[in-house]
């Protein structure tokens, strides 16, 4: 059904888009590395000629700093394509697979296809990045794209808008802004594949108007991604990781840590090398809001959510350890430290997607691992320690995403690593060749040559019936 506040214009246009894109992709099957690459070197070419609209589109939502549009953003997009470009003659080639037993006399393979027509819905956190990776790789794989970008960074989408049309025919790749009525209308369709990053609330409804099609979906969600600090961290690298990983972007990030657990015996000497890498990183307290490095939370309703769930914990009895100051009007909450939360605090359930870290201790780890496991499962885990038996431990007892020991967030660049959540935190895995696959359909081909398969075919016959017999009794060695 029709979205009711969905314009009919709108409407027109995405059904024109779509009904387009259907045809071409019925083309893309047969489409070469060589076609698929050219496609993408003019996006390349568009989205470098466009540095000075993107750095100035993300100063205007976010108040981001150019340093970290270059290393999150570009520097991220570009890595992704430089990996497609080496990698996709590859990654499209069939696989031979062996014969087993019962099939002697044919040969097989796996051949890699296009899924089709395919919809991206990105965010507003990281809106290049994170709109243009699944991009690639949906081209890369020989489909189509139709993009939805979030409508809460206005600026970065119409930059985003404009590479687009720059680079593409709308039957390759297509673009449509506006707000969740646009969304729902575009899930409703019957695409071949939908990927779409956001929280798990909104991820449900996607993956049941998917549903309704049968259509196969990438879920990049949230979650509370916790860090575990053992008594033999080194306390330096630990503090200035969890600093950059948690506060970088506003703490906007949904791999992010979200809270921290540290061991009892070091939390002092933690949060000494924690308040410093911060002051250091982005400047004590209210300083912060001067810092150049130190971007916004992006819009009033988030600003009043994470400031909504600071003010609940501290009601609840919890403590500022370090920053605690917010200003509205600038929608600024300074990089911030708590502890002493009560267990039904709503910070402690919510994701926080914001700038403050709730500290907590253990004396035994397990348990920490009781309380993760307790909670849904996290985009992220993070471990802070040197002793193999506890890292073992960790990796053995809990479930994740992802997880990286003695760092947070870099796996996400790794482009050898794949990338996604786990139930509540996510459905699938994206960069890379596990982005390929996502919007891949992994063909299987068997060829008949001189097999003997026929020969177990009815009637059963007294020697056919032995003949079976013996075969399984031969398999099941």
């Amino acid at each position: 059904m029709t979205n009711p506040q969905l314009s009919a214009d709108n409407k027109t246009a995405i059904d024109t888009a779509f009904e387009m894109q259907k045809g071409y992709a019925l083309k893309l099957r047969k489409s070469t590395c060589a076609q698929r690459l050219e496609a993408l070197a003019r996006f390349e070419k568009a989205f470098k000629a466009s540095y000075d609209k993107i750095y100035a589109s993300a100063a205007a939502d976010f108040g981001k700093p150019e340093a970290e549009v270059d290393m999150a953003e570009i520097m991220i997009v570009l890595s992704e394509l430089s990996h497609i470009r080496k990698k996709l003659k590859k990654w499209m080639k069939p696989v031979s697979v062996s014969a087993s037993m019962t099939m002697l006399g044919t040969s097989s393979k796996i051949v890699t296809e296009p899924k089709g027509t395919s919809l991206v819905i990105s965010p507003w956190n990281y809106p290049f990045n994170l709109t243009f990776g699944p991009m690639m790789s949906a081209i890369a794989a020989g489909c189509t794209v139709i993009i939805k970008p979030s409508e809460m960074t206005p600026n970065m989408s119409k930059v985003i808008a404009e590479i687009v049309e720059e680079a593409f025919r709308p039957e390759e790749v297509s673009l449509f802004e506006g707000d969740a009525s646009v969304s729902s209308y575009l899930t409703s369709l019957p695409f071949d594949h939908i990927f779409f990053t956001g929280s798990p609330a909104v991820g449900k409804h996607v993956m049941a108007a998917a549903a309704k099609n049968l259509t196969s979906v990438t879920l990049e969600l949230g979650g509370k991604s916790p860090v575990i600090v053992d008594k033999s961290a080194d306390l330096k690298k630990t503090a200035r990781s969890v600093s950059w990983g948690k506060f970088t972007n506003n703490g906007q990030t949904c791999i992010a840590p979200d809270y921290l657990f540290v061991h009892e015996s070091i939390k002092d000497a933690l949060l000494v090398e924690l308040k410093s890498c911060m002051a250091r990183q982005y400047g004590e307290g209210s300083d912060a809001k001067a810092n150049g490095d130190y971007c916004q939370v992006v819009n009033q309703n988030h600003h009043g959510r994470i400031s909504g769930l600071l003010s609940d914990a501290l009601a609840g009895g919890a403590q500022v350890i370090s920053g605690g100051q917010v200003d509205d009007a600038e929608r600024f909450i300074a990089p911030t430290l708590i502890e002493g939360m009560a267990s039904d605090s709503r910070i402690m359930d919510e994701e926080i997607f914001g700038p403050v870290l709730p500290i907590m201790t253990f004396s035994e780890l397990d348990e920490v691992i009781d309380f993760i496991n307790s909670k849904p499962k996290p985009l992220a885990l993070y471990f802070f320690g040197r002793e193999k038996a506890a890292i073992n431990k960790v990796l053995e007892e809990t479930s994740a995403g992802d997880t990286c020991i003695n760092q947070t967030v870099m796996h996400f660049v790794h482009p050898n690593l794949p990338f996604g959540g786990v139930n509540n935190s996510g459905i699938g895995k994206s960069g890379g060749e596990w982005g390929f696959k996502a919007f891949s359909h992994e063909r299987s081909v068997l060829q008949d040559k001189w097999s003997s398969g026929h020969m177990m075919h009815p009637p059963y016959t007294p020697k056919v019936k032995k003949m079976i017999k013996t075969i399984t009794g031969l398999v099941s060695r």
